[in-house]
């Protein structure tokens, strides 16, 4: 009996991402921006296969191959005839599904892997039955011997991402540890490249330790890389090993990439649009984050456009490192209403950030007022689709240059919506009024997380020259007095100072900042709350996070004691934190629930948020904050890894909590995405029902000219890299 974690239900929920009127609001040049701007998105996306996991490539390839010689609803006569019942047949369709979403075999929220919940001899039944396997028999029969084992597998290493023993990465080759991750990151400070677009294979000869450095780029000759020190791609002798640094990876999705990008410029609204994908294409083709970091820039400067974009190597959640970044390109149309609050919220921001309870001298000279939309999602390529964005990533340019926020309009619309029944882990008496506030209070929590709360706080430097940005004289840590004794010097970076905590950290800073400021009447005024309906949203708000913090522990595994997913540890942290605040503010208690099973039910009392809460969360805010700001890898680890710990001591056994929050746990949603054609020159729009047969299908029409070249790439990245991962 396989544990219900690692697999998808057959009943999950599965919707449609409505853009439509979004989309036909826009003229004919910016449809056709927005269509090439997707395209190049969609094929980028597919990079997330390689760096999943060593078979997710393989799977997916499978899996197109059966659906572009069948419909999932012809296919279903070839399931009806290899043996399979009608619930094997939507499990099989689920698992597809789910691989397309998650851009492979592991889930997006929560690196967990996932396998078909049908017997292997079903599925095999299956395939040796498909149209696909009597046109191609070969063929087919030799990519199922390829993953037909992995896709089943769940040896314990097997079970989530991790490295090493922890677990399966594709960032690193199978033989690297944490140790070698670290090594490899000195080595790229001290040549000031970034591990954004990276991938590291290991090797040795002689006896010698021998690190392959890859770039990802169109380009595959090994000439200099665009950067601060032009960096000859070549060999390099590094303390007592060799790196290898080399261009190519991912050679033919860059490069396609590429052309839907030079296309798209034809359709630009103005110049920073041109540059700013100019400077991408120029990333792309030759590996350089600094001309991803330019194209960013010009990102930034331009303000309002109707519609907006952003692509690359962004997010490094899924590096257990935390430094690789994995690729994403998105597109959305603007929705003017709710950007008008946002605007609001974004003119607010210099009253709001003195509210913040750390020093002054711990926030930034000056507020760099950034872009803040809420779009319509018409392509999200990648491995999932958040509810809100903060962007771009790179520290030295959010801090003085400025950022962009973004809220996905569309996807709060129907990703957050709960059934009563399927409600777990409230008392009755919040049920309704969780389900009537908790659209209306997301809506302020992301506003507040991704401006005020990714978009405050200073870090303290010492560039290459010596020069500080900071008065050291002057500036003094607030739990001491005395002054500051450390700060990030030259290259050093806070992915790359705090390395493995480092996401989860300011993803918990972020939360702390919404749940802090959610209190302060004029932002809920913004949000067009008022009296006593601004309290409901208040405290639902803070009613969420703490049954959120519980819901987390899915995504803890207990045997490795490593989380899977930043934003349900901190959710996490923040509990821990709001239950040892006392004086009744949260209640945490087992039961038996209706049906006989374990059962939990916590609870939050409203009169204490404004006084024991807000304390709270002051206090602890404020030394995630110092720690930030000075470097204190050590304080900030203690810290953040203390409130982190899950066991089976003290007031609450969390360890046991886990277990019934995996009986309980409802599987996230899915979202089925439009695909765009030219047709007589102009831009159509096809969409598709929110069902596992739709999800499938927009999968299958999405690379209509080139499917099997783009198929065959993919095999052959996967082929070349499959010595790496035995």
């Amino acid at each position: 009996m396989v544990d219900s974690q690692y697999y998808l239900p057959n009943d999950i929920g599965i919707s449609a991402l409505d853009c439509r009127e979004a989309f036909k609001l826009l003229s004919p040049k910016e449809q056709l921006y927005a269509h090439y701007l997707s395209r190049a998105s969609w094929y980028g996306g597919l990079i997330v296969l390689i760096q999943t996991s060593p078979e997710s490539a393989n799977i997916y390839v499978l899996l197109q191959k059966m659906f572009r010689a069948q419909a999932p609803q012809q296919l279903e006569t070839a399931a009806t005839a290899a043996g399979l019942s009608a619930e094997e047949y939507q499990a099989f369709l689920v698992y597809a599904a789910g691989l397309y979403a998650n851009m492979g075999n592991y889930k997006s929220f929560g690196d967990t892997k996932f396998i078909p919940n049908l017997p292997k001899e079903k599925f095999k039944a299956l395939v040796w039955e498909s149209l696909a396997f009597k046109q191609s028999p070969g063929d087919m029969e030799r990519l199922w011997g390829c993953c037909s084992e992995s896709l089943y597998s769940l040896e314990d290493k097997q079970k989530q991402l991790g490295l090493g023993e922890k677990g399966i990465s594709a960032y690193f080759s199978g033989n690297c540890c944490l140790e070698d991750a670290e090594f490899a990151q000195k080595f790229l400070d001290s040549k000031n490249l970034s591990a954004y677009n990276t991938r590291l294979f290991k090797t040795e000869i002689d006896g010698k330790r021998c690190y392959e450095v890859r770039l990802a780029s169109a380009e595959k000759d090994n000439c200099a890389v665009e950067g601060k020190s032009e960096v000859c791609c070549g060999k390099h002798e590094f303390e007592d090993a060799v790196f290898s640094v080399k261009k190519g990876d991912y050679a033919f999705l860059m490069e396609k990439v590429c052309q839907n990008l030079e296309k798209a410029k034809d359709y630009a609204a103005n110049d920073n649009q041109k540059r700013m994908l100019e400077e991408y294409i120029r990333s792309f083709t030759c590996g350089s984050v600094e001309a991803h970091k330019e194209g960013s820039r010009y990102w930034i400067k331009d303000k309002g456009p109707i519609v907006e974009s952003y692509i690359g190597f962004i997010e490094s959640y899924r590096d257990p490192f935390g430094s690789r970044g994995e690729f994403e390109g998105f597109v959305a149309v603007v929705n003017k209403a709710m950007s008008a609050r946002f605007a609001q919220l974004v003119s607010s921001a210099e009253v709001l950030l003195p509210e913040l309870p750390w020093p002054p001298a711990f926030e930034k000279d000056r507020f760099l007022k950034p872009d803040f939309t809420s779009l319509d999602v018409l392509t999200f390529a990648g491995s999932g689709i958040p509810a809100g964005i903060n962007i771009p990533n790179y520290d030295d340019i959010r801090q003085t240059e400025g950022f962009k926020n973004v809220s996905l309009g569309n996807v709060l619309a129907v990703a957050y919506a709960t059934q009563k029944d399927k409600l777990t882990f409230l008392e009755e008496s919040d049920k309704d009024l969780y389900i009537k506030w908790k659209g209306p209070s997301f809506e302020v929590q992301v506003g507040l997380h991704e401006l005020l709360g990714h978009g405050s706080g200073k870090l303290f430097v010492q560039d290459d020259k010596g020069k500080f940005n900071f008065d050291q004289s002057a500036v003094r840590n607030p739990e001491t007095g005395e002054p500051i004794s450390s700060w990030y010097k030259g290259s050093e970076t806070w992915d790359s100072k705090f390395s493995t905590i480092a996401s989860s950290y300011e993803e918990c800073r972020a939360e702390c900042v919404g749940l802090y400021l959610c209190l302060n009447k004029q932002v809920l005024s913004i949000f067009g709350h008022e009296g006593e309906e601004a309290e409901e949203v208040v405290y639902v708000n803070w009613l969420n996070m703490v049954r959120a913090g519980l819901l987390g522990l899915e995504f803890y595994t207990s045997e490795s004691k490593s989380w899977r997913q930043a934003h349900m540890q901190a959710r996490f942290v923040i509990l821990r934190v709001l239950l040892e605040a006392g004086e009744g503010l949260v209640g945490l208690k087992e039961c038996t629930g209706a049906d006989g099973r374990p059962d939990a039910v916590i609870t939050l009392d409203r009169s204490k948020i404004h006084t024991v809460g807000k304390s709270a969360i002051q206090r602890f805010l404020c030394k995630l904050q110092l720690h930030k700001s000075t470097a204190d890898v050590e304080g900030g680890r203690a810290l953040y890894e203390g409130y982190s710990a899950v066991t089976a001591d003290g007031t609450h056994n969390f360890l046991r909590l886990r277990e019934t929050v995996l009986l309980r746990k409802e599987a996230r949603k899915m979202f089925v995405q439009a695909n765009t054609y030219i047709k007589d020159d102009a831009v159509e729009l096809v969409e598709y029902e929110g069902s596992a047969a739709g999800l499938i299908q927009s999968f299958v029409e999405r690379f209509p000219g080139d499917a099997e070249k783009v198929e065959a790439e993919l095999l052959e990245m996967s082929c070349m890299d499959s010595a790496c991962w035995c």
